[in-house]
């Protein structure tokens, strides 16, 4: 006989095709034993009871796992089964769940948990009412508030979870704490890798601890490690100061915190504010160090003090706190402002002191002196170091000292006229009222230059003379009375007769374009700022429908063997009716009372049958 070879090769065709269709097969759920099986069509059509005996549990396997159960009912038509009654289920070495209630689809390979429900697997555990558990996904879901315990991270409770195995990845979403033994997390929405103990924050969270509360809108916090990294409305509550910026690292076992850009640090205790872009805490040290554009704020009710420098650093406990600026220091406040190579602050003795560094001072031999200079009103003064005492209480000003080379200019007032009133000696105290100088004495070598005028304003001559000292009574930024001690010599020139080359002490140097006259002229002098670009997190991925288009098709797939009407896709009766992660309770289908096995008559069972045959 003739064979077409068409024929045959259609032939082969259809035999491989139903070999390899057949063997992509999923098999079938295999009852593996129980003490007692029965039928009971009224109630259950279709279904085999199985119910354990006095020495073992109902045992049932499938593509991987085991299952135990006082009780199931299944379903072989849909290959669908109900346990119930101290239901364990363990896949391979690294999954087990316990639950009062099991449903299980062959077909699809999903199951519903439901009362106590416990997962497990190495490296945490999973405590909810009710769980899904889709096998071909390896995800784990609950909609009804759920428990996480992982032995290094601590408890995590929210009210929808998710877990992806293969990745070992939670994800937390409404109402989401994680307890931990020093800390506290309170978010919106939290992704944790259970391995590397990482969990991502996202929306309003807090993390308090006993030392320090943090809050963010975008995280990153390292639970084996205790670092975290905050974006977006960051702030770190540290004993008795508030760090804010734009991004901020966090390390707990260091007691150690750094920001960066658009940083402010406040002092809640001391009322004071240091800002800049780069910044480091170190609590156990109570020390602060800020840079770029670093300026630090003392607030007053009437008139806040502003010192900036390249460098800030702020040390000691509240009631010893020290102020520290370095390199291109300087300080304004409404009627006083100043300038120098460093500037320290002694908040509790009210001293600040404007000092001046050898080591920046110039080479060149024919350069003038470089000295720390002072502004109050008209008044400028220099001298080797300036020391200014203010009142704790009042922060008012009190005292000021001047210490070597001690230099006081004015420029005169008087309209048209080009002279400056000049005094030094070696050294300068002066007195304050109301943050007004009222009262100054040069103390040794004193020289001076003073316009005098009569009361019609009127020029009456120039005086130039040199004393032991000299102390000058002032008010409204003027000088009421001069009064030379120990008078070594001098003269009262007409102005035409005054020499033009001495018109000048020696060492006098006018610095009014200097002086900052604003807070933003504290910054005039800087290069220009170019902050670094926070690369930040990643957006926050919206948790993904746990009944998606592949789940649900394997769902339709497993309800086509149903050829009554009358009956249902068992394999959907847990599917929330919009297929979202819906909060609406779930509806179980119990028989009798869970965990009690049905009564069924000795020649009902599975040993008398065979005896019976």
């Amino acid at each position: 006989m003739k064979i077409n070879k068409s024929a045959y090769i259609i032939v082969v065709l259809v035999f491989l095709y139903s070999s390899v269709s057949f063997a992509q097969k999923v098999r079938r759920i295999d009852i593996d034993s129980s003490g007692f099986m029965t039928k009971n069509e009224a109630e259950y059509p279709g279904a085999t009871i199985l119910t354990r005996d006095d020495m073992n549990q109902v045992k049932i396997s499938h593509e991987g796992i085991t299952m135990w159960c006082d009780q199931a009912i299944y379903y072989s038509v849909q290959d669908f089964i109900e346990a119930y009654g101290n239901v364990k289920i363990n896949q391979g070495d690294t999954i087990n769940m316990t639950s009062k209630y099991v449903e299980y689809s062959g077909k699809t390979q999903l199951a519903f948990a439901s009362g106590d429900v416990v997962l497990t697997d190495p490296t945490s555990t999973i405590t909810t009412d009710t769980l899904y558990f889709d096998r071909i996904k390896q995800q784990a879901f609950y909609r009804n508030k759920g428990k996480v315990v992982r032995d290094s991270s601590g408890t995590i409770t929210s009210k929808i979870g998710r877990y992806y195995m293969e990745i070992q990845k939670y994800q937390f979403v409404d109402s989401v704490k994680l307890v931990n033994p020093e800390y506290v997390i309170d978010s919106d929405r939290l992704d944790f890798f259970s391995e590397p103990g990482h969990a991502y924050l996202f929306g309003p969270t807090t993390i308090t601890g006993e030392t320090s509360k943090i809050y963010c809108e975008r995280g990153f916090y390292d639970t084996n490690n205790d670092v975290g990294y905050f974006l977006k409305n960051s702030r770190i509550d540290y004993d008795d100061r508030i760090i804010e910026g734009d991004s901020l690292y966090f390390d707990r076992d260091k007691s150690f915190a750094s920001a960066t850009n658009n940083i402010k640090i406040t002092d809640t205790i001391n009322k004071a504010i240091v800002k800049g872009h780069y910044a480091e805490v170190f609590r156990e040290r109570d020390s602060v160090f800020i840079t770029k554009r670093a300026l630090a704020v003392t607030v007053q009710e009437n008139d806040s003090i502003y010192i900036h420098s390249d460098t800030l650093m702020v040390t000691g406990k509240p009631e010893n706190r020290i102020t520290r600026a370095y390199y291109n220091a300087k300080i304004y406040k409404t009627d006083l402002s100043g300038k120098a190579d460093s500037i320290h602050v002694d908040h509790k003795k009210g001293l600040t002191q404007l000092i001046n560094l050898k080591r920046f001072a110039p080479k060149d031999a024919f350069a003038g002196a470089r000295h720390p200079v002072l502004w109050n009103i008209g008044n400028q003064m220099t001298g080797d170091s300036i020391h200014i005492l203010s009142n704790v209480e009042t922060k008012e000003l009190d005292t000021l000292k001047v210490f070597d080379n001690a230099f006081l200019i004015s420029k005169d007032t008087v309209a048209g006229s080009n002279g400056f009133d000049q005094i030094k000696g070696q050294k300068l105290i002066g007195l304050f009222r109301d943050n007004e100088l009222y009262n100054v004495d040069i103390i040794k070598n004193a020289e001076k230059i003073y316009y005098s005028y009569n009361e019609e304003q009127e020029l009456v001559g120039i005086d130039k003379s040199k004393s032991g000292s000299i102390n000058i009574k002032l008010s409204n930024n003027t000088i009421d009375e001069l009064r030379l001690l120990q008078q070594v010599d001098g003269s009262i020139y007409p102005e035409e007769d005054f020499p033009k080359n001495a018109s000048k002490l020696r060492g006098f140097v006018w610095r009014d374009e200097e002086r900052p006259k604003s807070v933003d002229d504290l910054f005039k002098d800087d290069p220009p700022l170019i902050l670094p670009v926070i690369k930040g997190l990643e957006d926050y991925i919206p948790q993904e429908d746990f009944f998606d288009e592949e789940l649900m098709k394997r769902i339709d797939s497993a309800g086509k063997g149903v050829t009554n009407k009358k009956q249902e896709n068992k394999a959907a009766r847990q599917v929330p009716k919009n297929r979202q992660n819906s909060t609406k309770p779930l509806r179980t289908k119990p028989v009798g009372k869970i965990g009690q096995p049905i009564q069924l008559r000795k020649q009902d069972t599975i040993s008398n049958k065979k005896k019976d045959n």
